[in-house]
């Protein structure tokens, strides 16, 4: 018993240090993806960096409860998982005013922007893989790091998309992508996290 409680504090505070790491990497890409999407009218781009700030914000709170009953941090999923759902909605609306504009995104700043943000999620997932399987907490932490690296990666491809066919259609069809994902991770994360409130809470497998 007291080696399996020493085991869980080495864990615990391995998997603290990965969020700290993963949070200063998603509040630095946030700010620039902002600024490089609002520059080159990409509405992939301005998806991803409110992407990178809901993910700074999550390890924020992950971080917060990560000492607490498996309660506590079932709530705390449950907040998570609303607020992807929400941040799906939001991009499919910006999609559509988007589409509506007309506009064509600069797809030689999204392929650039667009490189170096899948560089960031790849060290965020490269960090946070061991610590896949667990709790709803930890799963929402580590499925906002896998959509993100997709994500990243649909946008360089949109970018490429837009230069051969001088058209915003990849780009939209992008952000519509992230909307997906989105809702459908937040989905995920709130079905587990009742599950854990309503103490039906199946064996996590060992990272």
């Amino acid at each position: 018993m007291a080696c399996s409680h020493h085991l869980q504090h080495v864990k615990t505070g391995k998997y603290r240090t990965a969020l700290w790491a993963a949070l200063g990497i998603n509040g630095i890409m946030f700010l620039v993806e902002i600024i490089g999407g609002i520059q080159a009218g990409s509405v992939s781009l301005l998806a991803d960096s409110l992407d990178f700030f809901g993910d700074t914000a999550n390890y924020g709170i992950s971080l917060f409860v990560l000492n607490h009953a498996l309660r506590t941090r079932a709530k705390a999923s449950l907040i998570k998982g609303g607020t992807m759902l929400l941040f799906g909605v939001f991009v499919f609306v910006s999609t559509v005013y988007r589409w509506w504009l007309g506009e064509l995104p600069n797809y030689h700043e999204m392929s650039l922007i667009g490189t170096l943000a899948l560089l960031a999620n790849l060290w965020v997932v490269w960090i946070l893989y061991r610590f896949r399987e667990g709790d709803s907490n930890m799963q929402s932490v580590w499925l906002c790091s896998r959509n993100d690296a997709l994500g990243n990666f649909a946008v360089i491809l949109a970018a490429f998309v837009v230069y051969l066919t001088q058209s915003n259609l990849a780009d939209l069809f992008v952000a519509l992508l992230m909307a997906y994902l989105a809702i459908s991770a937040g989905g995920k994360i709130i079905h587990q996290a009742k599950r854990e409130l309503n103490g039906n809470i199946s064996t996590p497998s060992c990272c």
